[in-house]
């Protein structure tokens, strides 16, 4: 299972780094007064340490990417047969960086899953922009017979729930799923209005489970993007076996959507939250972490941002 060295690794490298631009600041003071006698020996000496912490810093540097490396070699045997049988929706925001998408896409067929579809929540979608026409999209005459949408819910959340009802499989298997025809007009209907992007080369399947990919820490000013991506993951979860929210290095802070999903009760209650898919062992607990939801364990909260509840999935 995934280790906390990695971690440990890589918050020692942040604080060196932070060591080194003290002890550079530190330097140029002495650059300003070396004509002053007795300081020249501090500021050879503070040369002196200023190499010795950049020598520390890129050993600490060299460690974590082994780490990754190792996790990267790893990765193939802690997620074997995890997904044995079972398909995955692919969700991703405009921000997500396409080697997260890849590498999970890769640990997904590792575990013995399929990847049902790629999808991408468009800048539209995300932004909050456009809830009239959002709302207008998904209470038109295309939700499949037997769903039900939400009354009072905000359309970002009704658009989880019908995108839910036409791609996610039921967790009660006396529950079908709904037909190809169904499920193709919501997604064609979210597709051809905006709000969706996805290759329509091939038909898109049912999924057991989605994993919903962003980037890492927004900007204050990035309005209602957290808040929507984590309301559409909200919508998703009463439909299918487990959702995911994962994020990068900064995603469990601020406006984003991994923070905003766990500063939300309801919301942190019906998905599991990861903010580290950008290192190898991140891709690795979202994998673990929809496998242990199939099982019927409760959604968690996984990485090293705030409010993470523990590294990875525990055995």
């Amino acid at each position: 299972m995934v280790s906390l060295r990695h971690h440990v690794i890589s918050l020692a490298a942040v604080f060196l780094a932070l060591a080194i631009g003290v002890v550079l600041g530190s330097g140029l003071l002495s650059d300003a007064v070396s004509g002053v006698p007795g300081l020249r020996t501090d500021r050879s000496d503070l040369h002196g340490e200023v190499r010795a912490l950049e020598d520390q810093n890129k050993a600490l540097n060299d460690k974590l990417a082994a780490a990754d490396r190792f996790d990267a070699q790893m990765s193939g045997r802690i997620v074997r047969d995890a997904l044995a049988g079972k398909s995955v929706a692919l969700f991703r925001t405009t921000d997500a960086a396409d080697e997260d998408v890849e590498a999970t896409v890769r640990l997904i067929g590792q575990a013995g899953g399929t990847v049902s579809a790629t999808i991408t929540l468009t800048q539209e979608f995300v932004s909050g922009d456009a809830a009239d026409k959002l709302g207008s999209v998904v209470n038109s005459p295309i939700l499949p017979a037997g769903a039900q949408l939400g009354a009072g819910t905000d359309p970002v959340a009704q658009a989880g729930e019908l995108i839910g009802a036409a791609l996610l499989i039921n967790r009660d298997p006396q529950i079908a799923p709904v037909d190809d025809e169904a499920r193709s007009t919501v997604l064609t209907a979210m597709r051809d209005t905006g709000f969706l992007s996805y290759d329509s080369g091939g038909q898109v399947g049912p999924a057991d489970t989605a994993v919903i990919i962003t980037g890492g820490a927004l900007p204050a000013d990035a309005g209602n993007r957290g808040v929507t991506v984590a309301r559409f993951a909200a919508g998703l979860a009463p439909h299918g076996s487990g959702i995911v929210l994962a994020g990068r290095d900064g995603s469990a802070s601020g406006v984003s959507a991994v923070a905003v999903a766990r500063s939300e009760p309801a919301t942190a209650e019906a998905v599991t939250t990861v903010d580290d898919i950008g290192a190898e062992s991140g891709r690795i607990t979202a994998v673990l972490a929809l496998q242990s939801m199939v099982a019927g364990v409760p959604p968690g909260r996984y990485g090293v941002g705030a409010g993470a509840a523990s590294v990875t999935v525990p055995q």
